[in-house]
């Protein structure tokens, strides 16, 4: 197989998985998701005799390095913008939540938001993307323990945030404690007769 036909396979099988990588990266910002794949693509069109056998952790890869300047160039316009003062804020125009606007399992995002972003990434990689440390290490480009490390230190320190975060999520409405995660975990699998 050329490597013409290698790229056009990859581009066939992996355009979706880049993009939903992609945008769950730039949530809000679709007009960039789609730029930042064609970037991705057009790295891998130029590299198409580097693309290995397995390419998806590659793309992801580019992908996270076409990001971060995607993300550095969004930084730049928005720093322009507040320059201008063409900001919401400089106009008045403020949009406040309710209360009760919260999305379900918003903490867990909160909790991610708040490690940094190399332990996100690699949570993501994990969670949202289903790799296993072998392919998170082509993504990140490192080796396999490394991977395998970083995955099991950020999901260490996911867990404190959680922990720390636990007293302001785990009331529920009408006061009382919220159920252990593990405990309610064992309790639904006893319950559906898995335990």
């Amino acid at each position: 197989m050329s490597n013409d036909e290698i790229f056009a396979a990859a581009y066939r099988e992996h355009y979706w998985a880049v993009s939903r990588y992609v945008a769950r990266r730039l949530p809000g910002r679709a007009d960039e998701v789609e730029e930042v794949v064609a970037e991705v693509f057009t790295v891998a069109w130029r590299r198409r005799a580097d693309l290995p056998a397995s390419p998806l952790p590659w793309l992801y890869g580019v992908a996270r390095n076409c990001l971060a300047n995607a993300v550095r160039g969004y930084g730049r316009r928005r720093r322009l913008v507040d320059r201008m003062g063409n900001d919401e804020a400089a106009h008045g125009r403020h949009i406040v939540d309710s209360p009760d606007a919260e999305a379900p399992g918003a903490w867990v995002h909160e909790a991610l938001a708040r490690l940094s972003p190399a332990d996100q990434e690699v949570l993501r990689l994990a969670a949202w993307e289903e790799l296993g440390a072998d392919d998170i290490a082509v993504a990140l480009g490192c080796g396999s323990r490394a991977a395998a490390m970083r995955l099991h230190r950020a999901r260490s320190r996911l867990r404190a945030e959680i922990d720390r975060m636990r007293p302001a999520v785990a009331a529920l409405p009408d006061g009382r404690p919220a159920p252990d995660p593990a405990s309610a975990d064992a309790t639904l699998c006893k319950d559906h007769g898995h335990g």
